[in-house]
């Protein structure tokens, strides 16, 4: 049921908040608000939501840094985040994507339209909390529950989309992964990214884990080896 969910509105835009609590409600879930990056923390720590859709454009904190400071709370780590933006621009997209986010949601927006995005993220959520908590492999040890990564005893510190597509990779050892695949289980297929981003990614997880675990198969996608 939609009332077992609880979904943290944040927007310095009343009209904007107004809009979204009345439709989320009508839906049945459980919401909350905020209306600054500062006081999303402060309510996010209290309230536990499951999902928050947060406004990019804030003043004094804006959405990229308020994304980055939830998930370096430890309780917020595996929340879903959905940025709400009037912008497109693919460096905007990229920076949220690089902080944490799941989703990127773009005003105005449909009630039909929002209802079905905000389904599939919690749907997303729920069957991402399912999968294989804890995996060894190779000298890495992979545990999902506590977002942690500890290769040769040394605990490696990975942000959340980093981590999600390691453990989505490490799932299966020597299955091909298509970029396809990676985009749709890793940020959600409603999303749109280009491959440059699969690709900053695994980037960042050879400079941090060597370059053997994570092979490119070139036109197709990647693969998890050890």
């Amino acid at each position: 049921m939609n009332s077992d969910y609880k979904i943290l509105l944040v927007d310095d835009e009343p009209d904007i908040l107004e809009f979204l609590s009345y439709n989320l409600k009508k839906e049945g879930y459980a919401v909350c608000t905020a209306n600054n990056g500062k006081e999303a923390i402060v309510v996010a720590k209290r309230e536990n939501p499951h999902l928050i859709i947060l406004d990019v454009m804030m003043p004094d904190m804006d959405g990229i840094e308020t994304c980055r400071e939830l998930r370096a709370l430890p309780g917020l780590k595996d929340v879903m985040i959905a940025f709400l933006t009037a912008r497109s621009e693919d460096y905007s997209q990229i920076a949220g994507f690089e902080v944490g986010a799941d989703d990127y949601i773009n005003k105005p927006i449909k009630p039909r339209v929002l209802i079905s995005r905000i389904t599939a993220l919690l749907r997303r959520g729920k069957s991402t909390a399912e999968v294989n908590q804890k995996m060894d492999l190779g000298g890495i040890r992979i545990d999902r529950e506590r977002y942690v990564v500890v290769q040769d005893g040394k605990e490696i510190n990975l942000p959340k989309k980093e981590f999600e597509l390691l453990a989505l990779l490490a799932s299966k050892p020597g299955k091909v992964f298509t970029r396809e695949a990676i985009l749709d289980q890793v940020w959600g297929g409603e999303v749109v990214v280009g491959d440059r981003t699969i690709d900053v990614h695994v980037r960042k997880l050879r400079e941090k884990l060597g370059e053997d675990f994570i092979r490119t198969v070139k036109g197709i996608g990647y693969k998890f080896e050890f």
